[in-house]
């Protein structure tokens, strides 16, 4: 049976800049050779794909509604071709943070509550999470008095990883914070490093993700945070491969749940339903899981995820509430962990972390995993 050059087929169905007519397909290939060859000749043509991945051999690019693009698919060179599809943060809502917190528990007057909640002040005489290294793919991170930024990416465009929406800097201060005004981090000695692939609506692509873990990989991360999700119903086989890779590599991987409530038919959303990443729920100030924190089967621990203080855009602070907010706990802890057992994997992480929970008497497990995690044994 015949079959057209693959360069050729792509040619005739990409278009050079997006339209009404056109759709984001990620192309995966066989081989890296089958990869240099297409983009090389997409080249020659006069088109350039918005994304090239070369160590996941993968290509973005507009490809044209209005044709079939089956060919491309079934082609021997193909491994898949896949809706480029839309990721969104897990922010459920701001609050005017004038209002006072008050919080259950003896908590010292230098620390938020949700700090003490986790017990990691309790940690901090052993380990602080120093030499461990923290990616948080998100909206960027903002210069801020009490952050400290080791390096980062622009997934997007390239350019700048400073954030210009405030989710990924609330994100960085929950793990990272150094401890000024009253505001400090679950594990502020970390190597923090911001990668950007979300923009200033807190939307994006799953392949600008896909290329921050690919990042992450070869920079060595030990622990990467995604306070974020898939929009819908939408699979992405390109994103748990990439993610797969990572695990198999060493890295942990924390995830927030979702804020769809209970409305998702047991559901989290991807990537915190993937095995490999832990998937982290919701709790408010009485230890409850929030009513917007997504249920279903998958998820590992629960962490504080309403009306939590952080940094902010301008040098400033926020109160936040989301599940967004839970898994940069949950990240703090797993460095903590981390810089007193290096040579943990990420299985172990997790079951250790799991172990150690206080499970909630009102909660189930589709809630809450294992329970309210913990940190005063690390």
């Amino acid at each position: 049976m015949y079959m057209p050059k693959l360069e050729k087929l792509l040619f005739t169905s990409s278009k050079r800049v997006p339209s009404k007519h056109t759709v984001r397909k990620l192309i995966t290939f066989n081989t890296g050779r089958s990869y240099k060859k297409c983009l090389r000749r997409l080249r020659i043509k006069g088109i350039k794909p918005y994304k090239r991945m070369p160590s996941l051999r993968t290509i973005g690019c507009h490809l044209d509604k209005r044709r079939s693009w089956k060919s491309i698919a079934r082609h021997p060179e193909v491994k898949r071709v896949e809706n480029d599809v839309r990721i969104r943060v897990h922010l459920y809502r701001k609050h005017n943070s004038r209002k006072k917190v008050n919080t259950l528990a003896a908590c010292p007057p230098e620390l938020t509550w949700n700090i003490c909640r986790i017990k990691a002040n309790d940690a901090w005489p052993r380990t602080t999470g120093s030499k461990i290294k923290v990616a948080v793919i998100d909206t960027g991170i903002a210069e801020h008095p009490n952050l400290q930024i080791a390096g980062g990416i622009n997934t997007m465009r390239g350019g700048s990883y400073a954030d210009d929406n405030g989710h990924g800097t609330h994100v960085a201060g929950i793990t990272a914070a150094k401890g000024l005004d009253g505001i400090k981090g679950v594990a502020p000695d970390v190597e923090l490093y911001a990668v950007k692939a979300l923009d200033s609506r807190g939307g994006g692509y799953v392949s600008s993700i896909i290329s921050g873990v690919d990042w992450c990989i070869r920079n060595k991360m030990d622990v990467i945070n995604m306070s974020f999700g898939l929009v819908g119903s939408a699979v992405s086989r390109a994103l748990r491969e990439v993610i797969t890779r990572a695990y198999n590599q060493g890295i942990v991987i924390v995830a927030s749940a979702g804020n769809s409530g209970t409305e998702d038919n047991g559901m989290i959303d991807a990537p915190a339903s993937f095995a490999e990443t832990m998937a982290i729920a919701a709790t408010n100030l009485s230890n409850q899981i929030t009513s917007f924190s997504s249920r279903g089967t998958g998820i590992d621990l629960a962490a504080p995820g309403e009306q939590i203080k952080s940094t902010w855009l301008n040098g400033g602070y926020m109160t936040l509430s989301g599940t967004s907010m839970s898994a940069p706990h949950a990240t703090g802890g797993v460095a903590l962990l981390l810089s007193r057992q290096p040579d943990l994997s990420p299985a172990k992480v997790a079951e250790l972390l799991r172990s150690w929970a206080l499970p909630l008497p009102s909660e189930s497990e589709d809630e809450q995993g294992a329970g309210l995690l913990q940190l005063d044994r690390v």
